[in-house]
């Protein structure tokens, strides 16, 4: 294959020398660009969206010709694996994401399965090999799924954004019944995963949002323990290259040696934990993404560089740094704000990085 013409993100995930911090944003196509909102009204809606590789590839592009982000990462949805088995999932307008059948029945629970990627989500493999060669090799391209128990939680919720009772109700009084689920999940996001690095993409992260309400041991039992079956599992070299694996749990700064030991190459930190701090704890064994508040980005250019500094400062001198939020961009972001970011990491890393 063609040598990618920045792999400055790939070579931070490995901790291997770099020039400066590379960055990219999650979620960074979405809401906040008016192309974007665009893109999307031509959809239709936001599941057409997902499900059309031509829009899908288009919409990932986009924040790439506004800014000079060092990674592409692939426009879809955590819920297209949940889809897949039927749960059927629509999206009612400002509530989210929601389950027409939510998991309550031990039947349907026991009769749950892991899709086939390529028959029932070709659709998102397209949109992978779509992106590729609109990328021409330019940045590289980012896979990704939620989480077992993340997917868990709004299989069985019906919905996200909830105290998650049903889920924990199960977790104690059925926990078997959760294991299978979880079991299913983890053998599905395998097989995604490594349908999407079979595809093209170069990178993959797997998104824990919901691993932060378990308790410290119900997140090793029920969460870790299905993470660390997926990243032994995952195809982690293709095309000649090695495919760095991103694990982040929103609210997993508890977690984080636990983490390490499952065998990624890279942890997500949400804001709330110091960067600096997660350093001295894993040491050298795995890069660092992260982690400025996103909230930060809705306030002006100026105070957008200095938090960006203190990020770059904590983090320190070396390599093994990837720059990003600590969780998803807000849709009320103006778009210069998310500009002054990129441009602060590039000019202001430089010095951490020279000798």
């Amino acid at each position: 294959m063609p040598k990618l013409k920045n792999d400055t993100f790939l070579r931070a995930l490995l901790r291997e020398p770099v020039d400066y911090t590379p960055v990219w944003l999650m979620r960074q196509a979405g809401r906040y660009l008016p192309e974007y909102n665009q893109t999307r009204a031509r959809a239709g809606d936001f599941l057409s969206l997902c499900k059309n590789p031509d829009l899908a590839t288009e919409v990932t592009m986009q924040p790439l010709a506004r800014f000079p982000v060092d990674a592409a990462i692939l426009f879809s949805d955590i819920l297209t694996i949940p889809d897949a088995m039927g749960l059927g999932l629509y999206f009612a307008e400002g509530e989210g994401p929601k389950f027409e059948r939510p998991l309550r029945e031990e039947w349907e629970i026991r009769a749950l399965t892991a899709p086939d990627p390529v028959e029932h989500l070709g659709y998102v493999v397209d949109a992978v090999r779509q992106i590729r060669h609109a990328l021409d090799n330019s940045v590289p391209l980012i896979g990704f799924s939620g989480s077992p128990f993340t997917l868990a939680c709004y299989m069985i919720e019906g919905q996200g954004g909830t105290d998650f009772a049903t889920v924990k109700k199960m977790l104690y009084q059925r926990p078997d019944l959760l294991h299978h689920i979880l079991a299913t999940n983890a053998r599905a996001v395998t097989d995604y995963l490594n349908a999407q690095i079979e595809a093209g993409a170069q990178a993959v992260m797997i998104f824990d949002t919901w691993g932060g309400a378990l308790s410290h041991a119900a997140y090793r039992e029920f969460s870790l323990r299905y993470m660390t079956e997926i990243v032994s599992g995952l195809t982690r070299e293709h095309e000649g290259a090695k495919v760095p694996v991103i694990l982040f749990t929103k609210g997993g700064g508890n977690w984080l040696e636990a983490m390490t030991a499952t065998g990624c190459d890279a942890l997500g930190l949400d804001w709330t934990v110091d960067i600096g701090s997660a350093r001295a704890r894993v040491g050298d064994k795995v890069a660092l993404q992260g982690n400025l508040d996103p909230a930060i980005l809705l306030s002006e250019p100026d105070i957008v560089r200095t938090e960006v500094g203190k990020v770059l400062a904590s983090y320190g001198r070396g390599n093994g740094h990837v720059f990003n939020l600590g969780h998803g961009i807000s849709q009320f972001t103006p778009p210069e704000n998310a500009a002054a970011l990129v441009q602060a990491v590039h000019e202001l890393s430089r010095p951490y990085h020279i000798g």
